[in-house]
């Protein structure tokens, strides 16, 4: 039974993968322009989720180590001339750093005493952009305009047009941060997360090191982040490091994991999807007064989060649960929650 369980989520994954392949076939340049959104989105937020979901650190502070990600990329391609891939492994290599330098105060402080030192970082890392960078023409919301990847002659038999060259970048190293997150919480490191997330004292009992455990789960989280804001140099063809949009970027990273569900793979990537087009759907609907499209969407998620408290993987779980009884099969095992 476990088998065609996993053989079913792997053809399910399969079709979506398919599906999302397809997509730049069928969308235009602007209607495309979401669904990149979603897909850096889904890595910030399979990042974040490593650390809140199943290290049970909170952190409302991960829209600076996007940005550092952002900025970092934006930096190498306008004032070094670099190529895109390239600067990746810059960006993963300071955003290690950085979260880990960061994540040091996690050893000694817990819930929301954590949530207000990220929240710090997000408060800080508008201010240090504008101190630093202003050398590189930046200044007010520091806008760098980095150069625009363009598809090489070798791409144009699946991707005709740059954009949709740029959105398949994204796919690729998305499928790639998506199965690295998988094989890191199924291994022996996502197990010390859990443990440690449950219970510090048994886990330390039990060999686990603490202080390693959690500053690698920020370094790790953080570098999920900057690849993500690396990427969406790629679809906004610049940096933000505004103060209401860091804010916003670690609120919504925060939002699209938990109505994905903590603790889960999928989760946060099908979160992503929801906060990205549930957005566009609240600006649709009130085209005319766009001020009003941030009150629907929040009330929109309230009433999810009503219907699903454990999110759309959790509820999906509940459902394969109650008629797995109803059938005399064994339930599926449920993601336990985040502390």
């Amino acid at each position: 039974m476990a088998s065609r369980r996993k053989w079913t989520s792997f053809a399910v994954a399969m079709l979506v993968l398919a599906w999302l392949a397809y997509v730049p076939q069928f969308y235009g340049q602007s209607e495309l322009v979401p669904w990149s959104e979603a897909l850096y989105f889904s890595i910030a937020a399979l990042g974040l989720n490593l650390l809140t979901g199943y290290n049970g650190q909170i952190s409302i502070g991960h829209g600076a180590f996007f940005g550092v990600g952002a900025y970092t990329t934006a930096i190498l391609m306008e004032h070094n001339a670099w190529q895109f891939l390239p600067t990746l492994p810059i960006v993963i290599a300071v955003a290690l750093v950085v979260g880990a330098a960061f994540g040091f105060p996690a050893l000694r402080l817990k819930g929301l005493y954590l949530a207000l030192i990220t929240l710090g970082i997000a408060a800080l890392f508008p201010d240090l952009v504008n101190r630093f960078a202003s050398k590189y023409g930046t200044a007010g919301t520091s806008l760098i305009q980095p150069p625009r990847v363009l598809a090489p002659e070798w791409a144009s038999g699946f991707a005709e047009a740059d954009d949709q060259y740029r959105y398949y970048m994204l796919l690729v190293v998305g499928v790639v941060m998506l199965i690295l997150a998988a094989n890191l919480v199924r291994g022996r490191f996502g197990r010390a997360l859990v443990a440690v997330r449950d219970h510090e004292a048994a886990a330390s009992t039990l060999g686990v090191n603490i202080a390693r455990v959690k500053v690698g789960a920020f370094a790790i989280s953080a570098a999920y982040a900057a690849v993500a804001g690396s990427l969406s140099v790629l679809v906004n063809g610049s940096a933000n490091a505004g103060k209401i949009e860091v804010f916003r970027q670690s609120i919504l990273f925060l939002v699209a994991v938990v109505i994905g569900g903590t603790a889960t793979v999928a989760g946060p990537v099908i979160g992503a999807y929801v906060v990205v087009f549930g957005q566009d759907f609240a600006k649709d609907i009130f085209d005319d007064k766009p001020e009003l499209a941030p009150a629907v969407f929040g009330v929109l998620l309230v009433v999810l989060m009503y219907v699903l408290p454990d999110g759309i993987v959790g509820g999906w779980r509940r459902l394969i649960a109650r008629r797995s009884r109803s059938d005399g099969l064994p339930p599926l095992p449920s993601a336990s929650p985040a502390h």
